[in-house]
């Protein structure tokens, strides 16, 4: 067990959250109420964790990798619950859980990626951000790709987990992601995915409002 392992509140949910990003929370059911508040009162963080599938409610089964979210935003509702912003920090590794609380917990310690050299990543970093650049400029129909470069991390893992948190693919596929310890890997699957959806999303806007209705005739 690592020095730096830290007992957190764990939240499962059917979304992953990666290191970088941000996930808005509507918190309504009363043990995440009770979480938000011991946070609160605790002055720390809780983890962000994805549920597997087929779990039953109350007795959520997670994945053991997850990452630890700030609460940013904070708005107490009329009804006792919740909105706030859960902001990505890094990941951890679950190694024991428990519920002595009326929500999960857990022990966890630090999740990082290999040390991977710089001139390792460089090529894969210019191919990954304008393919990914491109994709998210028709993905929101930005007018302006400057903004969206403008806005992109620049070390080569928090970029990597900026675009597996923002593309269109399952949360298991997510995941997958969000377990790599290799940043070199983790761009690479994604330029493949990208270099299938680019031109994908290109032949879908670039079909007339009426084709489809034309090829029915």
């Amino acid at each position: 067990m690592s020095a730096a392992a830290i007992e957190l509140p764990l939240f499962p949910l059917n979304v992953v959250l990666f290191p970088g990003t941000v996930l808005p929370l509507h918190i309504f059911e009363p043990r995440y109420r009770q979480m938000v508040l011991d946070c609160q009162q605790e002055d720390k963080p809780f983890g962000v964790v994805l549920v597997k599938g087929g779990s039953k409610f109350m007795h959520e089964e997670a994945y053991e990798v997850g990452t630890l979210a700030e609460i940013h935003n904070l708005r107490e509702l009329e009804d006792g619950g919740y909105d706030l912003m859960a902001v990505g920090i890094r990941r951890f590794h679950i190694i024991s859980q428990h519920r002595e609380k009326a929500y999960l917990s857990g022990l966890v310690e630090p999740y990082e990626d290999e040390h991977e050299p710089e001139e390792q990543l460089v090529g894969s970093v210019q191919q990954v951000r304008h393919l990914f650049e491109t994709y998210l400029n028709m993905l929101l129909n930005s007018p302006d790709e400057s903004d969206i470069h403008a806005n992109l991390p620049e070390a080569p893992e928090d970029l990597s987990h900026f675009i597996a948190y923002f593309l269109e693919i399952e949360d298991s596929k997510k995941q997958h992601y969000l377990e790599l310890t290799s940043t070199h890997q983790r761009l690479a699957e994604e330029i493949t995915i990208l270099r299938r959806e680019v031109p994908f999303m290109r032949q879908l806007l670039s079909k007339k409002p009426n084709d489809d209705l034309t090829m029915l005739n």
